[in-house]
């Protein structure tokens, strides 16, 4: 069997969609327009096998880390080319290409990727 979670991803930008702090209040103003509450999403990012699909890695994670996962987005990034003039001459390379999944948990759970530390 394939090891499918290589990583958590942890970025700025999944911790703005995974905090509750990251959602600010509305000032009066606002308010009084009848703008909604902006909601914090429970999601977290991780990074995992290129050859896994969505059951998968919900299974995965859901045994894991024992949380009940509503949804997965995946998304594929193929390496990109790059390339660069140096003192030595021409250098043309390829980035890492992964797949990353991020996954949305039901109401309640948590997960704590700095428990372990």
């Amino acid at each position: 069997m394939m090891n499918i979670i290589i990583k958590p991803l942890i970025s700025e930008k999944m911790t703005r969609l995974t905090e509750a702090a990251a959602a600010p209040r509305l000032n009066r103003i606002q308010r009084r327009k009848g703008k909604p509450e902006p909601v914090a999403h429970n999601r977290y990012g991780f990074i995992v096998d290129k050859r896994a699909n969505k059951i998968q890695i919900k299974n995965a994670i859901e045994k894991f880390y024992d949380v009940k996962v509503l949804d997965v987005n995946t998304m594929n990034y193929s390496g990109k080319v790059k390339s660069r003039y140096t003192k030595s001459g021409f250098l043309v390379g390829r980035t890492n290409a992964f797949k990353k999944a991020i996954v949305t948990l039901a109401e309640g759970n948590t997960i704590d990727f700095y428990a372990s530390i």
